[in-house]
């Protein structure tokens, strides 16, 4: 899968883990021993993710791409 939502990635010295955050998709977030293991574990969670809020009838929001932050 290659989703379109944007993905923030970054270590966590707390959970020893890299950390990938979906910011569009509230609570989507995954982690994995490397970066590109959190990558793939976060695009399943994506996948997961928006199963669940189709089959409980939730708006998905379009993806933006990049985000702004103030």
């Amino acid at each position: 899968m290659n989703s379109k939502y944007e993905i923030i990635i970054y270590w966590s010295k707390e959970d020893d883990a890299f950390i990938a955050e979906v910011p569009e998709l509230a609570g989507c977030m995954a982690d994995g021993a490397s970066y590109i293991e959190a990558l793939q574990n976060v695009e399943i969670i994506i996948a997961e993710w928006l199963e669940t809020a189709k089959s409980i009838g939730k708006i998905i929001p379009e993806p933006k791409g990049k985000l702004i932050y103030a």
